[in-house]
């Protein structure tokens, strides 16, 4: 039987690293697709391939989790400067209202593109370093996050995004990949 499936796992050059990507819509992306578990992304184009770094997207230590953020820094952070502006001075407040932005945009596609427009934006507009991997933080455990970051991902379900949180390094959008 053919794969019609649009979705199909490529090998990125320069990061060395697998990613996704749609055939139809031309749009790509870090995480799997929104809703896919491991067994569907175990069928897609490519996934034997590079079966051992799909089959590890999957997995995380026992208790950990994995998660996306955009940053949005302000005057009053931790660190006011980021890889795109070296002298933040924007205040807090403003800071939410570009994120009460970004999340519109997400909130305006259905969850199968979710995913890839919280990596493009994180990759465009994000002020942590994660931007060059679409936001993506990695799986961590208890204890490696700020508090209010950690208990709101632990707290949110796979595939969910948060509200606007408040660090001290900034402001958050969270998305909950695992």
């Amino acid at each position: 039987m053919e794969n019609t499936e649009p979705w199909e796992i490529r090998l990125s050059n320069t990061k060395q690293v697998i990613y996704f990507y749609n055939s139809v819509t031309k749009e790509s992306c870090w995480t799997p697709p929104n809703g896919y578990s491991a067994e569907k992304t175990l069928g897609l184009r490519g996934a034997e391939k590079y079966k051992e770094q799909v089959e590890n997207l999957f997995k995380g230590e026992k208790g950990q989790v994995r998660a996306s953020h955009l940053l949005v820094k302000h005057k009053d952070s931790r660190r006011p400067s980021s890889w795109k502006e070296a002298d933040i001075k924007r205040t807090k407040e403003e800071a939410i209202q570009i994120l009460e932005g970004y999340q519109k945009e997400i909130d305006s596609v259905d969850a199968a593109e979710k995913s890839a427009k919280f990596a493009e934006l994180a990759s465009k507009h994000s002020d942590c370093s994660s931007h060059s991997n679409g936001g993506d933080l990695g799986w961590f455990g208890r204890g490696q996050m700020q508090e209010a970051f950690e208990k709101t991902t632990y707290d949110m379900k796979i595939g969910d995004v948060s509200g606007i949180i408040s660090t001290d390094s900034g402001t958050h959008l969270i998305f909950r990949t695992g």
